[in-house]
């Protein structure tokens, strides 16, 4: 009598990438377990939620899929920017959190690259999530929102624009400070 047995094999599907997602991914995730001061170089609106206050970046957590960065504004640790390669490019979100860690009602907004960008530069514009978050809350004119990040060896930017808006922060890769402690909910 013979016997057949069969063995099914299960892989899952690779997580496709371009160069230049790599490369920006890669550039970043150099960094990963460090901190970094920023100061605002530009900001257009009358609000004064970023001055005078203490601006840290921390790389905090790295995979190969997904970067967490935690960005402190003084005393308020309720943002990380959460970059995630999707297999059609990158995805820029903004996590939210009160300092109990519960989610903000204004949480996981964001955008995914369009094109290829450059190596040392991503633009994510609003995705349908956030437009629709924005109007709902009230805030139209955010639809239009697209953020940009750059990294070059001694600077990482973040930067959004819209009409009539642009607000541009830079850290200095050159000089890592003390990790902060974790961001509010992690």
């Amino acid at each position: 009598m013979l016997l057949i047995t069969t063995v099914a094999y299960s892989k899952e599907a690779p997580l496709v990438s371009i160069a230049s997602h790599d490369s920006f991914f890669s550039s970043i995730a150099k960094h990963c377990g460090k901190a970094y001061q920023g100061k605002v170089t530009v900001d257009n609106s009358q609000s004064d939620s970023f001055a005078n206050k203490t601006l840290v970046m921390h790389v905090r957590k790295c995979s190969d899929s997904q970067l967490q960065i935690p960005f402190h504004v003084g005393t308020d640790s309720s943002r990380t920017w959460i970059i995630t390669k999707t297999g059609s490019g990158l995805s820029l979100k903004h996590d939210h959190r009160h300092k109990d860690g519960s989610y903000d009602e204004s949480t996981m907004y964001g955008g995914h690259t369009v094109d290829a960008g450059w190596p040392q530069a991503q633009s994510f514009p609003a995705d349908q999530y956030s437009k629709e978050l924005f109007i709902a809350q009230g805030i139209p004119q955010s639809v239009g929102n697209t953020w940009q990040m750059f990294i070059y060896p001694d600077k990482f930017t973040y930067r959004l624009v819209r009409q009539g808006r642009e607000f541009r922060v830079d850290f200095d890769l050159t000089k890592p400070i003390e990790v902060p402690e974790a961001p509010w909910g992690y």
